[in-house]
């Protein structure tokens, strides 16, 4: 695939607890033959390094990714075994970069986990730095945004900013697990998120068993 034929899916990891949601999302796109452009916020590498013992470095971005990515969310290392190839990094610095610009080719954006800071400020149309900037980006060129918000309580305000997401056009996708897909492990539950995240964006998967209606199927499967 050439540069010109390449079109990614934007990934955004924001500050939020809840790294091993988009480690799923992102090993999802990769299994289902997506491009990626991945953003890692300046909070979000805090966060990673507090839940998984992984410091994200833009200069060793390929090695810690892979690391991450092979982490299950038990804590495992080497549960995964990740192809990274179809992966570009920019940094959240670089206000420069291509999906700073709506004439960059994407096919959307998900923001995995949003931070409640985060949808802020892409509700408000900040663009401090390259995440925000990717959003805004999206929802004026009305492409996909899904926004996985992942924090509880909700305050009124940030109530209203999810209002103001959706009324742009955004997919609001709280990071909340179901159980009738008969989860038994931890990364069950956070499959069933990110699956669900691929739903929102129309990517095919695998990641959880589907509802068929039938009660207590998933005990007899």
């Amino acid at each position: 695939m050439t540069q010109q034929e390449r079109r990614p899916w934007i990934v955004g990891v924001s500050g939020a607890s809840g790294t091993p949601f988009a480690a799923s999302v992102l090993r999802g796109l990769l299994a289902a033959g997506e491009s990626v452009d991945l953003v890692v916020s300046r909070a979000s590498r805090l966060t990673l390094l507090d839940e998984t013992g992984i410091a994200f470095r833009d200069a060793h971005w390929q090695e810690d990714l892979r690391s991450w990515l092979a982490r299950g969310a038990d804590g495992k290392p080497d549960t995964f075994r990740p192809d990274i190839i179809g992966v570009r990094h920019w940094a959240a610095g670089d206000l420069a970069a291509g999906p700073s610009s709506g004439s960059y080719p994407a096919k959307g954006m998900l923001i995995v986990p949003a931070s409640t800071a985060c949808v802020a400020g892409v509700a408000l149309g900040l663009s401090k730095d390259l995440l925000q900037r990717a959003a805004s980006v999206t929802l004026k060129e009305r492409r996909k945004l899904v926004v996985a918000v992942r924090e509880t309580p909700l305050s009124g305000q940030t109530l209203k900013q999810m209002v103001a997401l959706d009324e742009a056009g955004a997919v609001v996708l709280p990071a909340s697990p179901a159980f009738y897909a008969g989860a038994t492990h931890i990364q069950d539950l956070v499959d069933f998120v990110a699956g669900r995240v691929l739903d929102a964006a129309g990517v095919p998967h695998q990641l959880y068993r589907r509802w068929e209606g039938e009660l207590g199927g998933a005990s007899r499967s």
